[in-house]
């Protein structure tokens, strides 16, 4: 299992997505192919992380960004916009982005 290293100076992009148990798998395996197809392709992508609810209700996607700048010419990138609809169709989500304000590792 990979470790997730979350840089100070990067810019976290947080996505809590929504969806019916059902459907997790679906969201799951499209979001694996968003990030291997088009996100981790675009300028200024650090890291993605996918982290799947027990009870299958939530997905959270937990990604790095060189900065602000870098998130946005993603979320106007063609490749992922066409995105938005598929995930729109199995999830609804809730996104915040800013900077590491704290960590504490053992």
């Amino acid at each position: 299992m990979d470790n997730i290293a979350l840089k100070n100076d990067a810019t976290t992009l947080v996505n809590v997505l929504t969806c019916e148990p059902v459907d997790q798998d679906a969201l799951l395996t499209l979001l694996r192919e968003n990030t291997d197809r088009v996100i981790s392709t675009l300028d200024g992508w650090i890291s993605t992380s996918l982290v799947a609810a027990a009870d299958g209700s939530r997905v959270i996607i937990l990604s790095q960004w060189r900065d602000a700048d870098a998130v946005k010419g993603m979320q106007s990138d063609e490749r992922m916009r066409a995105y938005f609809p598929k995930i729109a169709a199995l999830a609804r989500f809730d996104s915040i982005a800013g900077t590491l304000a704290h960590t504490r590792a053992a």
